[in-house]
């Protein structure tokens, strides 16, 4: 069969592979099994049928497998000897051959076959390339513009995808308008209707600071400093500790920068949310009392067991370590993983006076109880001298 106008399809064929990265044998592939199933609802419901396309002409040929019989009775599956050897004299009784087959009209309907089969695998095509395109993105920052709102939720254009940020994504303080352009993490990745990609980012995320911070910081993209932890009210604080195992690298200082530099790029993307950054220590009364910055600490007492510690600072500094709403407090515990009491020092001594006074009052309640035992069994000896006396009067 001559080629159905398929030697410029071929050719489109290869420029969709060159451009857009889709397979030029996965759209033959799909071709075939398509006509196929055109050429059994139009000619013949057999199975025996097979579809071959010439990758480089596009000539396309229908094939019916056929057992070689001594004499055919069902044309459909077999073949006489005779017919089969004036194909091929190699052919024997009880091979299976491919028997070329010419179906009348097959060519106006493997063209119409051909245009609906390449648009919808362009479409799967396209769709499964941009799903893993962005999903070897998940946990990465990406760039769009701002499309519009869907309910609480903003659109994002991504390019070849459309971004979607819930509501619980979004930082409460940044007001978000049409075509401003945004940068967010991406979440997650998934397949919506249709086989859709949908791609889930955020900016409230705690990662997405961690990404901004190895794009701004070399020493960290270069692995020379670790982030070990982050908390973060999305908005208002983040807290970011930070470690290097190069004595000659302050990790504190590096990620800062020169007058703040660093920091402050990342800031200025956070839209003014303020970022403590705390060196990291193994030592947990170390690394709490860092944490609760910018307070100063007197005092940690730590018990392991429990992961509780129970801090003191000074009378002036306890509503800064608290901070507003408590949000210090919590972030500082959230950093660390670590119960955190806070105390100031007026508090502690408080306390310490009470707990001294509590033992005190016990002590004198025990001596106490012990003078009324001492007076009983004074007084039973007492009686019973007396109850002797009488006994020997009466005698």
């Amino acid at each position: 069969m001559k080629a159905i106008d398929m030697k410029e399809l071929i050719v489109a064929m290869k420029e969709l592979e060159e451009e857009r990265g889709i397979k030029k044998d996965y759209l033959i592939e799909s071709l075939e099994m398509a006509l196929v199933t055109a050429y059994k609802k139009n000619f013949d419901s057999a199975d025996n049928v097979k579809v071959v396309i010439d990758r480089e002409t596009g000539e396309t040929h229908v094939y019916s497998s056929k057992t070689v019989v001594e004499a055919a009775k069902d044309s459909c599956f077999e073949i006489s000897l005779s017919d089969a050897q004036k194909l091929s004299k190699k052919y024997e009784l009880g091979d299976v051959i491919d028997v070329e087959i010419v179906p009348k009209n097959f060519g106006r309907i493997a063209a119409q076959t051909a245009k609906q089969v390449v648009v919808q695998k362009i479409r799967e095509a396209e769709r499964d390339i941009i799903y893993t395109e962005f999903h070897d993105k998940k946990g990465e920052i990406v760039s769009g513009i701002i499309q519009k709102a869907e309910g609480s939720a903003l659109v994002i254009d991504l390019g070849k995808v459309e971004g979607i940020m819930p509501i619980k994504e979004q930082i409460p303080t940044e007001t978000y308008r049409v075509n401003d352009k945004i940068r967010a993490y991406v979440v997650d990745v998934e397949r919506g209707l249709k086989g859709n990609p949908q791609v889930i980012v955020s900016r409230s995320h705690p990662d997405f600071v961690r990404r901004l911070f190895e794009f701004e910081i070399p020493e960290i993209y270069e692995g020379l400093i670790e982030i070990k932890n982050i908390a973060r009210d999305a908005g208002s604080r983040s807290k970011v500790a930070v470690y290097s195992t190069n004595e000659n690298i302050d990790p504190v200082g590096s990620c800062v920068g020169q007058k703040g530099v660093r920091i402050q790029n990342i800031i200025n993307e956070l839209h003014g949310e303020k970022i403590d950054v705390i060196e990291w220590n193994e030592d947990p009364t170390v690394f709490i009392a860092s944490a609760l910055l910018p307070a100063q600490v007197l005092a940690v007492d730590v018990k392991d067991e429990e992961k509780f510690a129970q801090v003191i600072v000074p009378d002036d500094q306890l509503s800064l370590a608290i901070g507003k709403a408590g949000q210090n407090a919590r972030l500082a515990a959230k950093l660390t993983n670590w119960k955190i009491d806070i105390k100031s020092e007026s508090q502690f001594r408080e306390m310490i006076q009470e707990l001294q006074a509590n033992g005190e009052e016990k002590e004198e309640t025990a001596d106490a109880e012990n003078v009324d035992e001492t007076n009983v069994e004074e007084a039973n000896e007492v009686e019973n001298v007396e109850t002797s006396e009488e006994n020997k009067d009466e005698e």
